[in-house]
């Protein structure tokens, strides 16, 4: 069976084939015609009759004396056309289809074979079959259009008789009455036919279907059958089963060539807004495949414009690989996020301004607000990564500016989780992380969280121990939090916490003192035991001294607890009560 399938095997057949209807007609064979590596055996005679290219070339060669010869190696279609061109001439009844008629209809042109020499020659034959039968329905017209697709030979020979043209013409409209007023069931069985198509003819019937004032959804779900047509291993809905996705070095390298051509086509954001989920499987798909830096750019681009619709999966679906375990790219997320950071910041009226590796301004949208808040959902999802790095971290949340989260709640939940998840990170790391939100814009429970946190370095901690100071020197009224007056609580409870609350800060403040005396190190205690051997070497000269008098006393020290005395007369001291929260 794989030896019948070669193309010596298919030329042997054909020879064979056209040797039994031409040595039927019981006269030798006076012309030999030559088509690529194929020779046919045939009469003079019953080829003049209806093509004008062989009679001129049988008329050339007597009169060059070339022999009974002819090369028409150049006939579209090839051998197999020209197989049903000559017996049509012979009178052989042959089958047609709509797959076929395009190249016999080429090789009809080819050969001349026109009303001029034949009333009802091949040419006038092809024509209303394809007029009246395959130019009828749109998947016939789609057979047609895709049998010049699959023959590269016929699309300038196709051009000039006007079959692509008009197979893209009958396609558009028919496509277009079909989404507007469906006839069968699923509504978007025309869309499925249109993905049978090459890229190119593709994207003439999508102008073609504009052109005609399709609706940008109808484009919408053609384009989004099409790529999951073309790779349906690669373009994965959401919450399909995922299967291993294999093949060699020249699959992989016709499914990128797809890829970039279908991502070449794709029409502007406004002719046909594409589904969110469907462009980042689009650019899930150009990572695993490697493709061409434009086809990743032009996908980061589209992606980074609706990153405000897009959802924490969407996000996923570009960082982990196919199996959902790993995590395998994080540069196009960064890329997205600060793209999208950008074009909000310069589209605002407050007007973001880039800063060296920043924006700083206001950026208060709510579509601002939506996109930080998946982009903080987002961390807190790949935080738990092992391999994940502090650099690539920072990197995607500093993205966006500090002025794009109202509360920093969720930013505060990612980075517990990567401190959590990354527990031998020294101090200047976990401050690195930690540097990405601001305390200060924490709730007031994830202030007291915060405040209890070992993981997080004690500058975030008296941070917002500070912020909470800060508001208890304002009125009653600030000074209790929105969530104590909803609960009903007095002003002695809450008097209770401020307190509690003074009692954790003036802690914070102690524990960084700790921490600063022992980062001074060994040196500073070498530098401390000299400076007291040099102070009792000149307590002990002071007692030698032969002009001191007996009956003198120093007044120094006196003079220093009358000071010490006076302060702390004149600072009152502070009634607590200490409780427990």
């Amino acid at each position: 069976m794989a030896s019948s399938s070669t193309p010596r095997s298919r030329l042997s057949a054909l020879m064979e084939r056209t040797s039994q209807w031409i040595f039927s007609q019981d006269l030798p064979s006076d012309i030999v015609v030559q088509v690529g590596k194929v020779d046919f055996q045939l009469h003079k005679f019953m080829l003049v009759a209806k093509s004008g290219l062989i009679r001129r070339k049988v008329i050339e060669s007597k009169r060059a004396d070339l022999g009974r010869r002819i090369d028409l190696s150049e006939v579209p279609g090839g051998a197999a056309a020209f197989e049903k061109a000559a017996m049509f001439c012979y009178g052989v009844s042959f089958e047609i289809s709509v797959n076929s008629v395009a190249a016999v209809r080429c090789a009809a042109e080819y050969l001349q074979m026109t009303e001029d020499y034949c009333r009802g020659n091949l040419v006038q034959r092809t024509e209303e079959f394809i007029n009246q039968i395959a130019l009828k329905t749109l998947p016939g017209a789609v057979a047609l259009l895709r049998s010049c697709d699959d023959a590269p030979d016929l699309l300038r020979p196709g051009e000039h008789v006007r079959i692509v043209q008009r197979s893209v013409d009958v396609i558009s409209l028919k496509a277009c009455n079909e989404a507007n007023f469906p006839t069968r069931s699923p509504a978007d069985w025309w869309a499925a036919e249109l993905a049978l198509l090459f890229p190119t003819s593709f994207k003439k019937i999508l102008t073609g279907m504009k052109s005609r004032g399709a609706a940008p959804k109808s484009l919408a779900v053609a384009i989004v059958t099409y790529a999951e047509k073309s790779l349906p291993n690669l373009l994965l809905s959401e919450g399909a089963a995922r299967p291993f996705v294999t093949g060699s070095d020249a699959a992989r390298a016709r499914q990128r060539c797809l890829l970039d051509s279908l991502v070449s086509i794709l029409p502007p954001d406004r002719d046909a807004p594409l589904p969110v989920g469907f462009i980042y499987r689009l650019l899930r798909a150009a990572v695993f495949l490697g493709a061409s830096e434009a086809c990743r750019r032009e996908l980061e681009r589209r992606a980074s414009a609706s990153l405000d619709q897009a959802a924490v999966a969407n996000l996923l679906t570009i960082s982990l690989d196919y199996s959902g375990e790993r995590v395998v790219d994080l540069d196009s997320a960064r890329r997205i996020v600060a793209s999208f950071a950008e074009r909000e910041a310069s589209a605002s009226a407050g007007g973001g301004v880039l800063y060296g590796s920043g924006f700083k301004g206001v950026c208060s949208s709510p579509a601002v607000h939506k996109a930080a808040r998946t982009v903080d959902s987002f961390l807190g999802e790949i935080a738990t990564d092992k391999e994940l790095s502090v650099s690539k971290f920072a990197g995607i949340a500093g993205a966006l500016p500090k002025s794009a989260r109202r509360f920093d709640d969720d930013l505060y939940r990612a980075v517990d989780i990567y401190l959590k998840a990354h527990p031998s990170l020294d101090e200047i790391e976990r401050e690195k992380v930690c540097s990405v939100m601001d305390p200060l814009k924490l709730s007031y429970e994830a202030r007291l969280h915060a405040s209890q946190n070992r993981r997080l370095p004690l500058q975030i901690v008296l941070h917002a121990l500070y912020y909470d100071q800060l508001q208890l020197q304002g009125g009653e009224e600030a000074r209790m939090p929105a969530w104590g007056r909803d609960q009903g609580l007095t002003a002695d409870d809450m008097s209770l916490i401020r307190e509690n609350e003074n009692l954790r800060l003036e802690l914070a403040r102690m524990k960084i003192y700790v921490s600063q005396i022992q980062q001074q190190g060994m040196s500073g205690l070498k530098m401390e035991s000299k400076n007291s051997f040099f102070s009792s070497v000149s307590r002990t000269l002071g007692k030698l001294n032969p002009f001191k008098q007996v009956g003198s006393k120093d007044t120094s020290s006196i003079e220093n607890r009358e000071v010490i005395g006076m302060e702390m007369m004149a600072k009152p001291r502070r009634r607590r009560r200490f409780s427990i929260a």
